[in-house]
């Protein structure tokens, strides 16, 4: 139950207006509190709490009403009736919209060819978690991982291993497509060193820069040589990228495509912005003009062709909405990429719109912001380089066990990898995905605070009393002490965090609320002795009835931030 929803709801009905519902922070106060007396006096001609007092009798009239009172200057608090919270909280979750959408998801967005960064990690977890909750909420969801496969990043790779390699058949003249060329692939490690070595020579010297350019525009034009050796690259790339994703306990994508794929429509994309006369010249260059006269910040225009016949990562951009209006048609598209692409994405969307490809409302960029080190900035390696995905991970792990043996515990490699997971994505989750935060491996392996140990530390523990009581029957109600009454109500607020997570798209509300809900939990544990001797049969069964409606409140959240609880920690 939407505990929030439908108490709103109920009053409102009952009033005949609607009245704005508050949480207290301090629930001694209430369960609920309205200033509806308050906004309606005025046009009422009344004092405030004269019209409170009149309020008061029909909200006692509701069925979850235990009691209503005025505080302040018209403020009136609910306190709702036990049975009924208790009644509520034994529901399941059943989180579902009233309006399913077709929602494409573009995250991940993975370069082949080089290895998965620290500037991966957000758009992986956070995208993750966002489909999640959307396919929780009944949303048809489709998941790309639009990889960056077709551009200048290409072109470097190749003229790497063709500078290194003159002799192999992909660059002769006399070259065979038909022939089987898969002892050319090279071991993963030997891939991911070619574009940073590639990238680095392009910088100082113009002439390698030169033939990288003409190499993307002869492979993107169907080049049979590069065309078979990208082949044999291509499957090596992404068998690693799949790794670290499972390492990361990230759904599989739906989709594995990228600019390669978009750029097989570039003929009826072309089209259509030709017979909409949308493309310019421009230096030799194609260019959509995509500046309104009401625009006061700069607004450059969309490359569709280079001058060198290239297309470019804007122009693929525009052939993937095309493929995905084509087969999708979905309702909603999400991008999540870094804050830094948010022009490109402006002038993606009025593409979008100019072309009749989707309008404005339907398209939607959410830009996060960096992780940086506890000097401020983007963090780094001690060498000074990007942090690599899976050296994070490491890192994480190294730290976790660290502190495993620090405790004395013994822990197997699986709970040492959980942890570790835990650690990296929630220390993620919680943070606003839009504003930057600061990464230090050792604060966020705590098994205390706002940690992600802390909450699969919780878990553990719930999961620990329910089988030690072996079964939970089902209980009468005897009465609520202020520890199970808080901790119940708090699992009832779990739909509403959901759906505001979403419609926010805000997953930093899952994984504070997933913190909030374990410290009532184990508020509730050192205050309300389940397993002791001395405690009745009639109590330890209300008591373990509380426990496994919170463990199964947390597991969700668990579940929706892509976490694994171990079996011990």
């Amino acid at each position: 139950m939407n505990l929030y929803k439908y108490v709103s709801n109920a009053i409102n009905n009952k009033l005949g207006f609607s009245a704005n519902l508050e949480t207290p922070r301090n629930r001694n106060f209430g369960d609920f509190s309205t200033n509806a007396a308050m906004v309606m006096a005025k046009s009422a001609s009344k004092n405030p709490r004269e019209l409170a007092a009149e309020i008061l009798p029909k909200l006692s009239e509701l069925d979850f009403v235990e009691n209503a009172s005025i505080a302040g200057p018209g403020f009136i608090n609910i306190k709702l009736r036990d049975d009924f919270i208790w009644d509520a909280a034994a529901q399941p979750h059943d989180i579902k919209t009233d309006k399913p959408l077709i929602i494409d998801m573009d995250y991940g967005s993975y370069n082949v060819a080089k290895s998965l960064h620290i500037g991966h990690l957000r758009t992986s977890i956070v995208g993750d978690t966002l489909n999640r909750i959307a396919k929780r909420l009944g949303h048809k969801t489709i998941s790309y991982n639009h990889m960056g496969d077709w551009g200048r990043s290409m072109g470097l790779v190749i003229a790497w291993i063709k500078r290194n390699h003159p002799d192999w058949p992909f660059f002769q003249k006399d070259f065979n497509p038909d022939a089987d060329y898969s002892k050319y692939a090279m071991p993963v490690d030997e891939l991911d060193t070619y574009y940073p070595s590639a990238a680095a020579l392009a910088k100082t010297d113009e002439n390698f820069m030169e033939e990288a350019r003409v190499i993307t525009a002869e492979l993107q034009r169907g080049h049979p040589g590069y065309n078979a050796l990208y082949n044999v690259f291509l499957p090596i790339s992404l068998e690693s990228m799949m790794e670290t994703v499972k390492r990361l306990n990230i759904m599989p994508f739906d989709r594995n495509l990228g600019e390669k794929n978009a750029a097989q429509y570039i003929e009826p994309v072309e089209k259509m912005l030709r017979e909409k006369n949308l493309l310019v010249k421009s230096d030799g260059a194609e260019v959509i003009v995509v500046k309104k006269d009401t625009d006061t910040a700069p607004m450059p225009p969309v490359m569709f062709y280079n001058s060198r016949g290239a297309v470019p990562y804007d122009a693929t951009d525009i052939m993937a909405l095309y493929y995905r209006k084509i087969t999708d048609n979905p309702d909603k598209i999400i991008y999540l990429t870094d804050i830094r692409q948010k022009l490109h994405f402006e002038q993606l969307f009025r593409v979008a719109e100019i072309t009749g490809l989707f309008p404005p409302e339907n398209l939607e960029h959410i830009g996060y912001g960096t992780i940086n080190g506890a000097d401020g900035k983007p963090f780094k390696t001690r060498d000074g380089n990007a942090a690599g995905l899976n050296d994070i991970i490491e890192m994480i792990n190294a730290a976790v066990q660290k502190r495993v043996a620090e405790s004395g515990k013994n822990l197997t490699p699986e709970t040492i990898d959980a942890i570790a997971l835990a650690a990296l994505k929630f220390n993620d989750l919680m943070h606003d995905l839009r504003s930057d935060y600061v990464f230090e491996p050792e604060s966020v392996t705590s098994f205390e605070g706002r940690t992600g140990p802390y909450i699969l530390y919780t878990a553990v523990r719930l999961n620990s009393v329910l089988k030690k009581a072996a079964n939970v029957s089902d209980s009468n109600l005897k009465s609520l002490s202020e520890d199970e009454r808080n901790l119940l109500i708090e699992t009832l607020d779990f739909e509403r965090t959901v759906q505001n997570a979403f419609d926010n798209r805000a997953t930093d509300m899952i994984a504070n609320y997933a913190y909030d809900l374990c410290q009532l939990i184990n508020t509730f544990y050192h205050n309300c002795p389940i397993l002791r001797d001395d405690i009745d049969e009639e109590t330890r069964a209300q008591r373990l009835k509380i426990t496994r409606i919170a463990h199964d409140t947390l597991a969700s959240a668990i579940d929706l931030m892509g976490l694994k609880i171990p079996e011990e920690m």
